[in-house]
């Protein structure tokens, strides 16, 4: 995507691809410098007005098909007070991206389980938002599906996010874009926040939970982009 060309390769991953980490960073800046000493940022995830899935690889029932999936931009998502967004500068050269991808966030809630969701897109020169790829963890899960355990509320954990793939060069003057929230509703089961078994929660029973993403030395939230030079 972005060249709009078919490319035919040996391997996957792609051998010559390098991981290469984009911190997030103060001020909704997405940056290659990796962050100082700079504060946290918050949000506010309310199960009940959970932030819409907005195309992407959705598998939404056939009528919505048609109009909500594959490369739709983003900005009314974005501009929910429950999505953080984090943009890299202008790009002076066109930027290769190949292969699986995975965000590092570091995370803490007041509820006893919760979703972090993160989305790569491109940003183009009019300011359109692009979805490539879109991944979720639920808390509970995050050592495995074998390994269920709550947080503790207020405890700040190292989540890793898988965004599937993409293979995509970011166009010269596009912006790279990584957006951090709870909730990807309907494709993803909204998250009710109780900590209770999956599946017995009411909409009497949804718990609004207060997230905060950390972004500083000791906890470098980032996405990792398999950066393939040609």
């Amino acid at each position: 995507m972005g060249s709009n060309v078919w490319r035919e390769e040996e391997d996957w991953p792609l051998a010559r691809a390098v991981e290469t980490p984009w911190y997030l960073r103060a001020g909704g800046v997405l940056s290659r410098e990796a962050p100082g000493e700079e504060g946290p940022d918050a949000y506010t995830y309310d199960p009940a007005d959970p932030a819409p899935t907005l195309g992407g690889p959705t598998s939404l029932p056939d009528r919505f098909l048609g109009t909500n999936s594959g490369p739709l931009d983003q900005r009314d998502v974005e501009k929910r007070a429950d999505v953080l967004v984090y943009t890299s500068e202008p790009l002076t050269s066109d930027y290769e991206v190949i292969g699986p991808l995975t965000a590092v966030i570091h995370a803490a809630t007041d509820a006893r389980d919760t979703d972090i969701v993160v989305k790569l897109t491109d940003v183009d020169s009019e300011g359109g938002s692009r979805i490539l790829a879109e991944g979720v963890i639920r808390a509970r899960f995050r050592d495995g599906y074998d390994a269920e355990r709550l947080i503790e509320p207020g405890e700040v954990l190292e989540y890793r996010v898988d965004l599937v793939a993409t293979a995509n060069t970011f166009l010269r003057g596009h912006h790279i874009r990584v957006v951090v929230t709870s909730s990807s509703f309907p494709r993803f089961d909204r998250n009710p926040n109780t900590g209770r078994p999956l599946g017995v929660d009411g909409p009497e029973d949804l718990v609004v939970a207060h997230q905060t993403i950390f972004h500083d030395t000791a906890r470098p939230s980032h996405i990792v982009l398999p950066v393939v030079e040609n």
